[in-house]
Parts: C-alpha cells; structure tokens; sequence
C-alpha cells in the first residue's frame, strides 16, 4: 500500500514541523481543525496542511493516521478517532506517535481495533525537523508497522522494531526517562542552590568540574518554564512503565512534582 496522503492529529509544535516536511516531499498532508486553537489553525496554515473541518472527512481521504499530541490528550485523541471511524466506516490505519507508557499504548490499541482500524505503536525522539535538520526519529511497532517505512528519509528518519504494540512507546519511555529526567534533576538542583543562597558558588564550581552538565544546564532551563506542562504528563507515563516493569516509579514521580 502507498502512501500518498497523511493525516495528522495535532499539528502543533511537532506535528506541523513533521507535516511540513513530509509535504516537501510530495505527501499530501491533512488535518482536522474542529475545536482546536486558534494558534494550531495558524501552524497547520505554516505547515501547508488542509484542513478538513469534519472528521469523518479526513479520514475518508487518510491513508494513514499520525497522532501527536501531549501525552495527557493521547487516549482522548484516539477516543475521538475511534468514535468517527465507527460512525463512519473510513479506517485507516493509526500510528500513536505519543510519549505514552505502552500500558497505555495497548489501552489506545484495544480502541482503535474495535474500531475497525490497524493500530501501529510508535514513539519520537528528538526535536521536530526542518530543512536543517531532518534526523527526528519514529520509531514504530506493530503488525503494520512496515507501512511507515516509506516515510523514512522524507524529513524524517523511520525506525521498525516488529510487531509488538508497547516497543515503540517503550523505547521513548526510556529515551524521555534520560532525558526528559535529567532535566528535572538538574532544575531541582539549582533551586536547591538558589534556596541556600548558593547560586553563584554552585554554578562556579559545575563550570570548572561538571562542563557537560552545566551547558545541558544553561541550554535547556530558559526553555522548561515553555514545556513543564506537557512533560507533567510524561513523566506520569514513565512512572507508571517503570512501575509495570518491577523499577521504582518514585524517581519520575518527583520529576513530574518538579516540573509543576
């Protein structure tokens, strides 16, 4: 099966970048905009994707489903989805690309295939790509998964790891849970040293002893007050996948505290 048209839900700060790429390279790239905001209507505009105002629509002409959303809004998406798809009869296959726990993963499955449609796992990791840098990587799982191998090398770079549902959205859990993690470790620690009047010596002395760590630092906290609303939910997720595989959850249930 060729993929000629994508539709994706949402196209906000990953989802139109990802969009725009896959429409500089030939896909046609669709949407639907009912009851989204006013500032995704304006990135969908950005990223060339056409809007079809009713869902039904949209996924009429989709050879291929791409939800990327905040986690907390992932298993509502697909409800959605499910609830057209069911009404409608049009069911095309459907990637959740979301920073889920594959609990949750397989949860979204179960609705989908009740559904009528295909469900393919999947997880991206890195930042939303560009002309300049195209090396965001999908990874995707699932007994469909093959499908998305043509998106591979179109602005975006695809990765297949079998037919599992839960090892795509595993991989980002464990990917997110270093990153994503470290980040909140190194926010609760310069709090910390502001706390105790420390600042100045503390950041003095990562400089001259822990380089590395205090340029991750310096590069990524002006960001984090921008983004600590959606990664609450994502360290939610990490939590409870840890939890499911016998590791203590408690770490990233702090880190979703900090990011409060």
């Amino acid at each position: 099966m060729a993929l000629k048209t994508v539709a994706i839900i949402s196209p906000g700060d990953m989802g139109h970048a990802v969009g725009r790429m896959l429409g500089l390279h030939g896909f046609e790239v669709i949407t639907c905009l009912a009851n989204r905001s006013e500032r995704t209507k304006r990135l969908a505009a950005e990223g060339g994707i056409r809007d079809y105002p009713i869902m039904s629509e949209m996924l009429e002409r989709a050879d291929i489903v791409l939800s990327i959303v905040p986690p907390g809004l992932a298993a509502q998406a697909a409800a959605e989805v499910a609830e057209s798809m069911s009404a409608s009869g049009f069911c095309p296959p459907y990637a959740d690309c979301n920073a889920v726990s594959p609990e949750t993963a397989k949860a979204i499955a179960k609705r989908i295939s009740e559904a009528g449609a295909d469900f393919i796992d999947g997880g991206i990791l890195g930042p939303p790509p560009s002309e300049a840098r195209n090396n965001t990587r999908f990874y995707f799982s699932g007994e469909r998964a093959e499908l998305l191998a043509e998106l591979d090398g179109k602005g975006i770079v695809v990765r297949l790891l079998g037919s599992g549902i839960g090892r795509a959205s595993g991989i980002k859990m464990c990917y997110a849970a270093l990153t994503k993690g470290t980040h909140a470790l190194q926010t609760a620690v310069i709090t910390l040293a502001e706390s105790l009047g420390l600042a100045e010596e503390v950041s003095h002395e990562f400089r001259t002893s822990q380089e590395a760590s205090y340029k991750q630092i310096t590069s990524s906290a002006p960001r984090l007050p921008i983004v600590a609303w959606r990664y609450i939910d994502e360290m939610k997720q990490i939590a409870q996948t840890f939890e499911a595989a016998g590791v203590t959850p408690k770490f990233h249930e702090g880190a979703a505290a900090v990011y409060y």
